[in-house]
């Protein structure tokens, strides 16, 4: 299919959307709620089936992984939209400036929405949206990522199983029907993926005038205090780099620590690895990176680092090699010594390997962090709370974790979203709900209509009326 195929096919696709949108009309409660409800049941029903689908595509995943980050989340959030959503639509009525005048806020859906999903969690990052999306009363166009075949596959035939062509409809393709995909003149458009593409997204979206919520990563710092637990960090640092194998948006991308800790830091977390993943590349456990490029990408990466003068410590088990091209699996690693030259600092890792860097006095890590561009999370290990808020006020990311790693995504009362180039834009929750929806002003006029009255000619004795108001 060349792109000017992609882009008639797309266009009729979501011109038909339109149509059926605005044919129905508003969706009520009911029926927001339904459509929540099939997605859950379109993944509780099909779990077995879509994961194994999931590790078809990543070669090696572990189930668990699958079930509780992209099933049970996603189920999750559904299920707490459709518990809330009669609640969201309700008009907010807020103060009118005139007796028997009327004010109120209607919140109102947007139309048909966009999403283009990653495929580092091919169901979380694509039903995460839909629950506000569908919430909201709109229609969807979802675009899943050609990185995963199988599982895009799977979700196109049982998306038109659950759903009506007009409720939510799947597109499958390359990069250059994404290409196409992004240059529709939708309601909103969603993306997660890497900042480089969010910039093409943005572009071909400001064609058409289509607002945009981007979730784009970048380097998620850990800043490790003076005062923290250093055993505690350690595991729950290394908790999140070993999940899906570090692949996730808000995966710690380097840490910053004392000079004094570092040596604690390695102790703890190869007592750590040692204990969860006794084997690496024959555990079932541990996930594969996604494809043969990643693979070749994050060894281009410690190789960068070594040949500019990095420490790489291997945390694989003894008797097991730190990477294996078969099984695409890379154990964790630590790499000390680091500095801005070396490519593991410049770009977003989206794997377990985890840079360390020293410092000295605490202030030196808020001048670091605000000297890069803001990042999707930012975590914080220390107990004294007085450094835990100066940290927090000095610093800007799309959220913030003290003392844990990844929490706040899994939360659907926080929004989940980043800042500068880490996105724009936030979901979850209500937060997603009002992402999705126009916050339509309504005025009903009084029955004297006195605002109005004041607009009218002659002005010469309301003009007298108004100057003597600057004398009061």
């Amino acid at each position: 299919m060349n792109l000017q195929q992609s882009k008639t096919e797309l266009y009729s696709i979501l011109n038909s959307l339109k149509r059926a949108h605005l044919k129905h009309g508003p969706a009520s409660a009911a029926l927001r709620r339904d459509r929540l409800l099939r997605a859950v049941q379109l993944l509780s029903e099909n779990r077995i089936a879509l994961t194994a689908a999931i590790a078809a595509d990543f070669g090696h995943r572990s189930a668990y992984q699958t079930l509780l980050a992209d099933v049970m989340s996603s189920i999750g959030a559904l299920k707490f939209a459709a518990e809330h959503v009669e609640q969201w639509m309700q008009a907010e009525v807020v103060d009118a400036p005139a007796e028997g005048m009327q004010t109120w806020i209607q919140q109102q859906p947007l139309g048909v929405v966009g999403i283009i999903s990653p495929w580092n969690f091919p169901l979380n990052l694509a039903f995460g949206p839909l629950a506000g999306i569908f919430a909201a009363g709109n229609t969807a166009m979802l675009k899943p990522s050609e990185l995963t075949p199988h599982t895009s596959e799977l979700l196109a035939e049982l998306v038109a199983r659950y759903f009506e062509p007009h409720e939510l409809v799947v597109v499958l393709g390359d990069a250059e029907v994404g290409q196409a995909f992004s240059a529709l003149p939708f309601d909103h458009l969603v993306f997660t993926g890497s900042s480089t593409v969010g910039k093409h997204i943005m572009r071909a979206a400001a064609e058409n005038l289509v607002p945009v919520t981007l979730e784009l990563g970048g380097k998620s710092p850990v800043v490790i205090a003076a005062d923290a637990d250093i055993q505690q960090a350690a595991q729950r640092i290394m908790t999140v780099k070993t999940f899906n194998a570090g692949q996730i948006c808000v995966s710690p991308d380097y840490v910053l620590i004392p000079d004094a800790q570092v040596d604690g830091f390695i102790t703890a977390a190869q007592q750590f690895i040692s204990e969860s993943f006794p084997k690496v590349q024959h555990n079932d456990d541990y996930t594969s990176i996604i494809s043969s490029r990643h693979y070749e990408r994050l060894l281009a990466l410690l190789s960068d680092a070594r040949s500019k003068g990095a420490e790489i410590i291997s945390l694989a088990p003894a008797d097991e090699p730190d990477f294996d091209a078969n099984t695409r699996k890379i154990a964790p690693h630590l790499i000390l010594n680091v500095t801005d030259e070396m490519l593991i600092m410049q770009e977003e890792i989206f794997g377990p390997l985890l840079p360390v860097k020293t410092y000295q006095k605490f202030e030196e890590t808020i001048d670091y962090i605000n000297a890069h561009p803001r990042p999707l999370a930012a975590y914080y290990f220390g107990q004294d709370q007085a450094k835990q808020q100066h940290f927090a006020t000095h610093t800007t990311s799309g959220a913030l974790v003290i003392n844990d790693v990844m929490t706040h995504a899994s939360i659907d009362t926080l929004p989940f979203g980043g800042v500068g180039a880490s996105g724009m834009g936030a979901y979850h929750g209500i937060h997603g709900f009002r992402r999705f929806t126009h916050a339509k002003a309504v005025v009903l006029q009084s029955m004297d209509g006195a605002s109005n009255l004041r607009l009218r000619a002659p002005y010469e004795q309301k003009q007298a009326t108004l100057t003597a108001l600057f004398h009061n």
